[in-house]
């Protein structure tokens, strides 16, 4: 079936740094792309990285040149890395594999996904 557990949200200021980690098992993750979407209140589900098997990587909308998103196939994890992070980056974030860009994270069509993790930028 496959799992996926976010972890490493929490509260920073403006500026600050945050690590997302997402284990991940039950199914061949080194198959897959690794995608993380993240969903403030009142938004839409929004891509924030996508890392192909084969190490291409995106980052759709205002998060490249801040967040790093990685894979380790071996260990089954992945991570984001969100440096420099704004009072607008607050959401609740999600890891994903193969994701398919639902418009509500709390619902999506595709893909395997984690419980969401909540990220709090303050000024």
């Amino acid at each position: 079936e496959g799992r996926l557990v976010a972890s490493g949200g929490g509260s920073v200021q403006a500026g600050g740094s945050l690590k997302l980690s997402c284990v991940v098992s039950g199914f061949a993750f080194e198959k897959t792309r690794a995608d993380w979407y993240r969903q403030a209140p009142g938004g839409e589900c929004k891509c924030v990285s996508t890392l192909e098997s084969d190490g291409r990587v995106w980052y759709p909308g205002a998060a490249e040149g801040r967040f790093t998103a990685s894979r380790d196939n071996a260990k089954n994890t992945m991570e984001l890395l969100m440096t420099n992070l704004k009072v607008e980056d607050t959401a609740v974030y999600y890891c994903a594999t193969d994701g398919g860009w639902p418009d509500d994270c709390t619902k999506p069509e595709y893909g395997r996904w984690s419980q969401g993790v909540q990220v709090t930028v303050s000024a």
